[in-house]
């Protein structure tokens, strides 16, 4: 599959290195294509570089890998994506009173609201509920961790699906793209475990079935 990367940061870099070598076509889009990180991501993985729109007009599938605040400025500037699957990776953090937190939440999503700058495309949102050292390489775990994905187009998450196997994740339906507004505050669970209770970074979470008991 034609995939662009949209971001070279730490979720985009490990995106780029967990499908380098599973038989996509990788394009990192990025507002610099001479840039130093975006050229040694590119070398490591084999990925082509571009500017961000060429990258997702060249591609079937388009990763948004791009810090939340970032998101609303770089859409527009992409063209119509009129009948490509997006993966929206992003979580809406910022400051609120508690800190650290989601800035929309309960009766709108990032998701969503991608949706709608957005509105000829397949939004799937996922591979927002763990840190980028997981997602680079989610292998190395004891238990193929769990990666939930929502949105309202069918063929899209199938398709998404397989990326996420790809990446060495269990992918799981949560239903249409309104669970998106489940989904960011489970990002934010994960967020919370690693970085304010002191769990670190290197896990995730799995959905783990009891085996069957043994014959009489």
């Amino acid at each position: 599959m034609h995939i662009a990367i949209l971001g070279t940061g730490a979720l985009g870099g490990a995106v780029a290195r967990g499908l380098a070598g599973k038989g996509h076509d990788l394009i990192l889009g990025v507002r610099d294509p001479q840039a130093e990180t975006a050229r040694k991501l590119a070398s490591d993985t084999g990925a082509a570089i571009a500017a961000a729109a060429d990258a997702a007009q060249a591609s079937e599938l388009v990763i948004l890998a791009l810090p939340w605040a970032a998101t609303e400025e770089v859409l527009p500037t992409l063209g119509p994506l009129d009948g490509k699957i997006v993966i929206d990776a992003t979580n809406p953090l910022g400051r609120t009173p508690q800190g650290l937190g989601l800035t929309i939440g309960f009766t709108n999503s990032g998701g969503e609201k991608v949706q709608g700058w957005l509105p000829g495309a397949r939004v799937v949102k996922t591979l927002n509920q763990v840190g980028a050292e997981v997602v680079a390489d989610a292998a190395r775990l004891p238990h193929r961790p769990a990666m939930l994905m929502a949105g309202d187009d069918a063929a899209a998450k199938l398709a998404v699906a397989e990326i996420l196997e790809d990446l060495g994740f269990d992918p799981l339906d949560a239903g249409r793209l309104v669970q998106a507004r489940l989904l960011e505050p489970f990002g934010m669970v994960w967020i919370n475990q690693a970085m304010l209770r002191g769990k670190g970074r290197s896990w995730a979470f799995a959905a783990v079935e009891a085996q069957a008991p043994p014959a009489a």
